[in-house]
């Protein structure tokens, strides 16, 4: 008798026959691969992958011997032997990483082509009495190149081919060993039961909604949606305002087009984690907490071990494994690090992907250095996968050239110039140079004024000019969550009741904070920033016009650097074109320029061309692909700020538990990101301590943080991070 899985009884009564293993795998990953056309290869990799368990040596193993066993390169060697070498590569990549990882094809020196070259491994040959290989020889990948990369197609191929086998794997493993957690696997609401619950929201919602030109565009806007769910699975942009209601109307289509398709799950791609909170809370109140995955590195459930009895909190951590629920909110990193991943655990929940609604919203904030192998991935998914990817914003990328001919977006808005003309509450003023000294004396001749500017030292500088005034305030990613929130409520009370305030901020206000001020000032940056500070200001539409200010600061704190300084260069000449500089089609332009300006850069890290050199050989490098596929670097570090009763408790909690992870979600809030050189300098310092090796807590709140203005460090003259992992 061969076994897969023991359990502690000796007489082996209990244990997992290694034949229904096999089968179980085989089956589970061809009913995932099936929804991509490839379940003969799914079906073979699961029955193969853990055929090097019929070794006497793992056997013995399973009986209690300490001794090391390969078992997943037999499974590989053996496709060798029976396919040819395009089926037979491809069930290699996915058997031999299904523990490690996706390898490198690599040398004989290192990678696959070094595992498949090893001595004799321990006889396995056992596996002939009881499966049977299938007949691959009249097998291809049903696969549509795009762009003419077709080794990147097949990579990603191979890439979903091992999501289906690794979480078949972990599912079967799990259905066995650990019966009672697999019970709480899925159970949540049909989409039929989803579906009426946003009617239902929905129609509560438009209601009781104020007749006004504006809530007449809304519902436009909406209804819009909804009947562009009819068209078949493809590329859409939505192009909104600001103000336009996106969120949910993007929803809307998402749904109706999900129905219409048989499609399988809805996702939401967003690149802060501040706009993820509260897209997450609104969908959670409308559809229940059990069928939303918020997932990104601040809310990872999976790092809340143990411990807990909360049924529902496990349900997530499961979900948050393979992404089986109906309805996930993620990250920009989360999503596209995962795409390009070796890893297991990031690659498992990737073929949960075909057959999906993929919402990218702020899509204009896609990684730039990354623009092309992120769209190409698109691409794959929408050509290959069956999915629908819809980019969504109100300062649509102009894509063109950067997409395959055959698969340009589809704007599901009837006229986006004319929501633009209706929503379009500012006017937008080119100041030019300008240094601090005036730029402060504008602001305070402003009753209520924001003023964004692109460095921390920039905000640091100028708000130390303002602050003898009690009524202004300073913003920045150098404020943990909960403080800015405690600084944001107090603002909104100020510019609702007319009182003074003035703010200095960072780029951090330009995503998704819900603000309103008469009067805004923006240090030139990119388009796409400056009409993100323009939607704070008349936000609400009180006055006939808002004063939007752009300028170019002549400090040198002040002004733009590295890439900033190359989106502000860009967006000076869209001021100097445009009469109206935020208008579709200088946007348009801007973002034309910009992907021109940046060529070969838009993959900085040459991620395509490395599938296309070995193509003959289906030679890919995915180890390699996965350490260069960054979108934030590894330079930051996480610091827990003690900044209230509530976080000192909660630290404490940590400090005393065995299970530190089970508070991360509860310290979201009270966490800064700094660069790993200010992280050692307040080591040496001795200012942070480190709890389980995981959490920084910064010690000395007095002397390194500022209710003004968060962590100090008066050498660190660092910028904001654009992005949020």
């Amino acid at each position: 008798m061969y076994y897969a899985h023991s359990t502690d009884r000796q007489d082996k009564y209990d244990w997992q026959f290694l034949k229904d293993h096999l089968e179980n795998v085989a089956d589970i990953a061809s009913g995932f691969s099936r929804e991509f056309n490839a379940k003969e290869f799914g079906y073979s990799a699961g029955l193969l992958h853990d055929i090097g368990k019929y070794s006497p040596e793992f056997q013995r193993r399973l009986d209690g011997a300490k001794i090391r066993v390969d078992h997943s390169t037999a499974g590989a060697l053996e496709a060798k032997k029976l396919y040819g070498i395009f089926q037979s590569r491809i069930l290699e990549y996915v058997i031999t990483g299904h523990h490690g990882g996706l390898l490198n094809y690599g040398t004989k020196e290192c990678g696959l082509d070094e595992r498949l070259s090893r001595p004799v491994l321990s006889d396995y040959s056992a596996y002939k009495n009881e499966i049977s290989a299938p007949d691959l020889s009249k097998v291809r990948p049903s696969l549509t190149p795009i762009n003419n990369k077709l080794g990147f197609a097949i990579s990603f191929y191979i890439r979903m081919l091992f999501s289906c086998l690794v979480d078949a794997d972990f599912l079967d493993t799990e259905r066995f060993l650990s019966p009672d957690k697999s019970s709480l696997r899925g159970q949540y609401e049909p989409f039929d039961d989803l579906f009426l619950k946003f009617d239902n929201y929905m129609k509560a919602k438009l209601s009781t909604s104020e007749e006004n030109p504006i809530n007449r565009y809304r519902r436009e806007i909406y209804e819009q949606c909804i009947e562009k769910a009819e068209l078949p699975p493809q590329i859409f942009s939505l192009t909104v305002p600001t103000g336009g209601g996106k969120t949910l109307s993007s929803m809307a289509f998402a749904l109706d087009h999900l129905r219409k398709h048989n499609l399988n799950r809805i996702l939401y791609v967003i690149p802060y984690t501040s706009i993820i909170e509260q897209n997450a809370d609104i969908f959670r109140e409308i559809f229940g907490n059990k069928n939303v995955l918020e997932h990104h590195s601040n809310y990872d459930p999976k790092n809340e071990k143990s411990e807990s009895t909360d049924l529902l909190q496990e349900k997530l951590k499961l979900s948050s494994e393979n992404w089986d629920i109906p309805i996930i909110i993620t990250t920009n990193v989360q999503f596209f690090e995962s795409l390009f991943s070796n890893r297991v655990s990031r690659c498992r929940k990737l073929h949960n992907l075909a057959k999906s609604v993929i919402i990218l919203d702020e899509a204009q904030m896609l990684p730039t250095g990354f623009l092309k192998p992120c769209l190409s991935a698109l691409s794959e998914l929408v050509v290959n996968y069956g999915s629908t990817v819809v980019i969504c914003t109100a300062t649509q990328p102009n894509l063109n050239g950067l997409l395959d001919e055959n698969i340009k977006p589809v704007e599901i808005t009837r006229s986006p110039q004319e929501l633009y003309e209706a929503f379009r509450r500012v006017h937008v003023t080119d100041l030019g140079d300008i240094d601090d000294s005036d730029l402060s004396a504008r602001l305070n001749a402003h009753k209520q004024a924001l003023c964004i500017v692109n460095t921390r030292k920039h905000a640091q500088k100028l708000y130390e000019q303002l602050s003898e005034s009690e009524s202004c305030y300073h913003l920045s990613a150098r404020m943990c969550p909960v403080h800015r929130r405690m600084k944001l409520k107090k603002i909104k009370n100020l510019l609702k009741e007319g009182a003074e305030c003035r703010v200095i901020s960072t780029q951090l206000i330009e995503a998704g904070v819900d603000i309103d001020f008469p009067a805004v000032y923006r240090t030139i940056s990119g388009i796409d920033s400056v009409c993100q500070a323009s939607g704070r200001c008349n936000r609400e539409g009180k006055m006939a016009s808002g004063e939007v200010y752009v300028f170019r600061s002549t400090e040198d704190y002040g002004k733009a650097t590295h890439w900033q300084s190359r989106v502000a260069e860009i967006g000076s000449m869209i001021f100097d074109e445009w009469d109206d500089p935020l208008s579709l089609p200088a946007v348009d332009s801007y973002f034309e320029k910009l992907y021109s300006y940046e060529g070969d850069k838009l993959d900085k890290k040459r991620i395509l061309p490395s599938f296309e050199e070995r193509l003959r050989d289906v030679a890919f490098p995915f180890e390699d692909v996965a350490d260069a596929f960054n979108l934030i670097g590894n330079d930051t570090r996480d610091i827990i700020i003690p900044y209230d009763d509530k976080a000192r408790s909660i630290i404490k909690q940590m400090q005393q538990t065995g299970f530190p992870g089970k508070y991360a979600r509860n310290l979201q809030g009270y966490t800064v990101s700094i660069y790993v050189e200010e992280f050692k300098a307040l080591e040496r310092n001795n200012a942070i301590s480190s709890i389980a090796d995981r959490f920084f807590v910064l010690n000395k709140l007095k002397d390194y943080y500022s209710e003004d203005t968060g962590l100090l460090n008066r050498k660190y003259n660092g910028e904001d991070l654009l992005l949020i992992a």
